[in-house]
């Protein structure tokens, strides 16, 4: 059965192929933000805007192929009740990165796997990271260093890079916090013949 992975991400398509899985990558064409908007006003939680949000895209794309199994995906950052996206600069990526300093966030990551426009299975994983106390010189190093890629995540680091150096304390999945739970998604593949049992 063909797999579909929802999504852009690079690191997504990676964990899937590494772990020995043959998927075809058609990201989905949804505006994540008009998703969100009324349900930030209905005041869904964080876990909940990621469900909805992998689930949107794992549907979309799902629509469109008939009969194949999609997987969406969607990660967000809660930090003191609130949810955090990508950020917009890097001045941005440094005031976000000095409010964490010393503080715990969570990463919520979801997925979703879709067939025939309808979502058969549902899961939802939280990582919480614990940055150390950074000094504003660090932070700019570590911008300087990283460039723009800082931009492309949601906490401005990736764990998998230089960003490991603001941590003191992560507990959790390592996918979780890559954004993608994939041991609880490779479970469900084996329980739907997809993979190996």
């Amino acid at each position: 059965m063909a797999l579909v992975l929802a999504s852009g991400s690079r690191i997504r398509a990676e964990l899937l192929k590494n772990a020995g899985l043959s998927i075809e990558v058609d990201p989905a064409d949804i505006d994540e933000r008009a998703v969100e908007e009324p349900l930030l006003k209905a005041g869904f939680s964080p876990e909940d805007l990621a469900q909805v949000l992998a689930e949107a895209k794992a549907n979309d794309v799902s629509e469109r192929r008939p009969g194949e199994l999609v997987i969406g995906a969607d990660q967000i950052l809660a930090f003191k009740g609130e949810r955090h996206i990508k950020p917009e600069d890097m001045e941005a990526a440094r005031r976000q990165l000095l409010a964490f300093s010393g503080k715990t966030h969570e990463l919520l990551s979801a997925v979703v796997i879709s067939k025939d426009g309808e979502a058969i299975w549902r899961h939802v994983s939280i990582a919480r990271l614990t940055m150390r106390k950074l000094t504003p010189a660090f932070v700019g190093h570590y911008l300087a260093q990283v460039g723009d890629v800082a931009l492309s995540s949601v906490g401005a680091y990736q764990l998998e890079g230089p960003g490991v150096q603001l941590f003191e304390k992560i507990e959790g999945d390592y996918f979780t916090v890559l954004g993608l739970p994939l041991l609880p998604l490779l479970a469900e593949l084996r329980k739907l013949n997809v993979l190996e049992t």
